[in-house]
């Protein structure tokens, strides 16, 4: 299965070089990627819908060098969808993934993980997501999961909702789903008081110290992604990673159970999962919140 075309939502596409091997230490090809994404878009598309794109392509596979590209490319089909941003000094046309042909074609281009942004184009000022990032200085996952117990303990005394995923490497992303009624800048204040509160209340085990050599073996509260054109990786996104390990959305029980890791689910297993576990992330934007109601918790 080296080159074919295929039609996907009334879409022709022409798949190249399906054989090409992108994890090499696992044998999955370019045509794995792709069948992987045709797959998973009825549950994916929901997330990315409407969301700027950006794509992490590794065209030669994971063991070269990959890179970050924002700016769809003009060779892309006209029927991929784009949006003009504003950006310093100038403007970008970024892809918005809304089909699973979008997704097919970005994967037979060698986009292993897309990464998403926090707002849609429709309000692109107003994110409808906070996320914390909580990462990990060692390799002791236990760790992860105390903080995210900790943060999920913050929210529940708020009576706010809160989701979690891991994010396919170390660490896990808790992800508060907003209402839209505040700018980036209100929602990075927000997220910056909330790690602070937490790290302040367990010095020990958690930080907000920006420089690695600082943090000790502390995790770390990462709320960088809570700005104007950052982005976080995109829900059941494959990691360019020995084991194809996937992002993925979990329950709390699941998140802070014993035999979780951050790598559990790969391209060989998430859907026997999913065929025995509906997407835990399905009915997020039924739970949008507003930024005040968190804010109201920190100053109690």
């Amino acid at each position: 299965m080296s080159d074919e075309d295929i039609h996907i939502d009334g879409r022709a596409i022409s798949l190249s070089n399906q054989d090409k091997t992108l994890f090499p230490k696992d044998g999955i090809s370019k045509g794995d990627l792709v069948d992987y994404y045709r797959r998973i878009a009825e549950i994916a598309i929901p997330h990315y819908r409407g969301r700027p794109l950006t794509m992490h392509r590794f065209p030669d596979g994971i063991d070269a060098d990959g890179f970050f590209q924002k700016e769809a490319p003009d060779h892309f089909p006209d029927w991929i969808e784009r949006a003009t941003l504003d950006k310093e000094g100038g403007s970008l046309r970024q892809v918005i993934a809304n089909d699973a042909a979008s997704l097919v074609y970005l994967a037979n281009q060698g986009c292993i993980t897309p990464h998403l942004g926090l707002s849609t184009i429709d309000a692109i000022d107003r994110p409808d997501r906070l996320i914390i990032d909580l990462d990990p200085s060692d390799d002791d996952f236990g760790k992860v999961q105390m903080a995210a117990r900790q943060l999920r303990r913050l929210l529940d005394d708020a009576q706010i909702p809160g989701f979690v995923q891991t994010t396919g490497s170390k660490g896990l992303h808790v992800v508060v789903p907003l209402d839209r009624s505040a700018p980036f800048d209100a929602v990075r204040g927000c997220a910056d008081r909330l790690a602070a509160h937490l790290a302040k209340a367990h010095q020990d085990d958690l930080t907000t110290e920006q420089r690695k050599a600082k943090r000790g073996d502390r995790v770390y509260l990462d709320i960088g992604r809570n700005a104007y054109g950052q982005t976080a990786v995109a829900p059941y996104a494959v990691r360019p990673l020995p084991g194809a390990p996937i992002a993925t959305p979990l329950g709390w029980d699941e998140a802070l159970a014993g035999d979780m890791h951050p790598q559990r689910y790969t391209l060989s297993n998430i859907f026997r999962r999913l065929g025995a576990k509906d997407d835990p992330w399905a009915r997020i934007n039924e739970h949008a919140t507003p930024i005040d109601a968190l804010e109201k918790a920190l100053n109690q």
